[in-house]
C-alpha cells in the first residue's frame, strides 16, 4: 500500500474524527462503552482543529488518492513524575482496511520525531490491559509498561 506521513491540517479534521471509533476496536472492559475510549480524544482534536490546542502535534497517513488512513494525536506536557519535558500519545488510529501495512509504526515514528524536535525527552501513553494487540505494538516499538492503573466500582 502506497502512503505518506505528513503533518495534519484542520482540513483533515472530519476524516480524522471518523477514525476515532477505531480506538475502541478491541475487547473493551464491560464497565466501559466504546465512546468512553475516544470521546475526549475527539474533543481535543476538535479543539486543535479550531486553533485552541497549540501544544498538540497531529500527523496523518495519506494514500495516493488523498484518503486519510491513520492519525496520531500527541500533546506536549511535563512527564508525570519527573516533570521533564515530555509528550503524551493521546491517540493513534489506523483505518480498518489499512492495518498491518506499517502505517501505525510510521505514524508513531513521525510523532516521536516531532515531539523530540519540540523538546520532549520521553513519550508516554495509556493502553487498556485487555488490548493485547496494542500492547504488543508498543512493546515492539520500545515502550515499557511502567504504571498499572486499577479501578473498582464502589457504587452501582
Amino acid at each position: 500500500m502506497d502512503y505518506k506521513i505528513r503533518v495534519a491540517t484542520a482540513e483533515d479534521g472530519e476524516a480524522m474524527l471518523a477514525l476515532m471509533p477505531r480506538l475502541s476496536a478491541f475487547e473493551i472492559p464491560e464497565s466501559r462503552t466504546p465512546e468512553h475510549l475516544w470521546r475526549d480524544d475527539a474533543s481535543l482534536l476538535r479543539e486543535w482543529m479550531g486553533g485552541g490546542a497549540d501544544a498538540c502535534l497531529v500527523h496523518v497517513a495519506e494514500d495516493g488518492a488523498g484518503a486519510i488512513l491513520g492519525l496520531t494525536l500527541v500533546s506536549l506536557r511535563p512527564e508525570l513524575l519527573s516533570h521533564e519535558p515530555s509528550a503524551h500519545l493521546e491517540a493513534i488510529a489506523v483505518a480498518q482496511g489499512a492495518e498491518g501495512k506499517g502505517i501505525g509504526q510510521a505514524l508513531l515514528a513521525a510523532a516521536e520525531e516531532d515531539a523530540g524536535r519540540n523538546g520532549a525527552r520521553t513519550m508516554t501513553l495509556h493502553v487498556f490491559s485487555t488490548n493485547t494487540r496494542a500492547r504488543q505494538f508498543y512493546e515492539r516499538s520500545g515502550y515499557d509498561g511502567e504504571l498499572i492503573r486499577y479501578i473498582k466500582a464502589i457504587a452501582d
